[in-house]
């Protein structure tokens, strides 16, 4: 499922991770999407630092290994997302964790 990558009910522009793990690489077909108030596609990305696109559309199919953020009408910019080519990566799930949690880890190479 989605997994935000900032609390629920705070009024921020949200990047949405699936699928819902981090490290977030590019051969798991990563896409992210980006929500917060205004109007649905009314969304500015960012890569690498840079202005990419425009009011473009609210999810993205990531394709470049690169550090990714979104900006909304009303809500600003989001945390960044880095996805990455690395080929070996240990991945944890893309949510909240809290001391105590039993935490599914991901191998992958």
């Amino acid at each position: 499922g989605w997994c935000p990558l900032s609390p629920t009910g705070t009024q921020t522009t949200q990047l949405l991770l699936e699928p819902p793990w981090t490290l977030a690489v590019l051969w798991d077909r990563v896409t992210l999407t980006c929500q917060g108030s205004g109007t649905p596609g009314a969304t500015t990305w960012y890569k690498g630092g840079q202005r990419w696109g425009q009011k473009g559309p609210d999810q993205i199919l990531v394709t470049e290994s690169d550090t990714y953020k979104c900006e909304r009408p009303g809500t600003g910019l989001s945390p960044a997302m880095r996805v990455l080519d690395d080929w070996l990566v240990l991945q944890v799930p893309a949510r909240a964790l809290l001391e105590g949690d039993t935490v599914t880890l991901r191998c992958q190479g």
